[in-house]
């Protein structure tokens, strides 16, 4: 088992932003923040989300449901609003507060989050898996095919013990995927370390 240092371009470069990604999106989505999930209107622009860049899950009822970090990631981008109950729309720092409440480490999880997905990959939650996220490699939406890598977020300053790092690399080396450990200091800037397994 060994464990590097990556380079920017090596395992995650960044993508150049194409025509059609930088022109204006029309409207933005209407959406409601609901707990731990937000769910948008039944409507074409929620759906695009959904089958264009696989943000959320489709329901049957044709709402986009979002998770809090693919919903404050849309809200930074503009292509989405968020409303309470009351109608009133959620500011992207109250939202934050509201999701840090929520969900433990949500900042660190967040940084990798936006990370992954201002570099062109498709980003998922792994809990199914023992993760916190799964990646899968540009141009592949989840069902297509597997993802390549489970991500772990950390914070630089956070020691994890042998036993915690032995048990997430079982976690990827058990689903057949690499391990990265995504390393986010106080910037919020994000490094990444990578885990394989070899054999001597």
């Amino acid at each position: 088992m060994t464990s590097k240092k990556t380079e920017e371009s090596e395992v995650l470069p960044k993508k150049e932003e194409s025509y059609k990604e930088a022109k204006e999106h029309k409207e933005p989505v209407k959406a409601y923040f609901s707990r731990e999930r937000v769910l948008t209107e039944s409507s074409d622009l929620g759906r695009e989300l959904y089958n264009q860049s696989r943000y959320g899950e489709l329901l049957d009822d044709g709402r986009v449901q979002l998770s809090l970090i693919e919903a404050l990631y849309l809200v930074e981008k503009k292509r989405l609003i968020v409303y309470d109950s009351r109608s009133k729309v959620i500011e992207h720092d109250s939202f934050m507060k509201k999701a840090q409440k929520q969900e433990p480490n949500f900042w660190v999880r967040y940084a990798v989050y936006k990370d992954i997905r201002n570099r062109g990959y498709i980003i998922k939650t792994a809990l199914k898996f023992g993760a916190d996220f799964r990646i899968y490699d540009r141009g592949v939406k989840p069902g297509e095919d597997h993802a390549r890598w489970v991500v772990f977020p950390v914070y630089e300053a956070t020691s994890l013990t042998w036993h915690e790092f032995s048990a997430k690399n079982r976690v990827a080396h058990s689903t057949k995927k690499r391990l990265l450990i995504g390393c986010v200091d106080s910037e919020g800037d994000t490094t990444y370390w990578e885990v394989r397994w070899l054999r001597p």
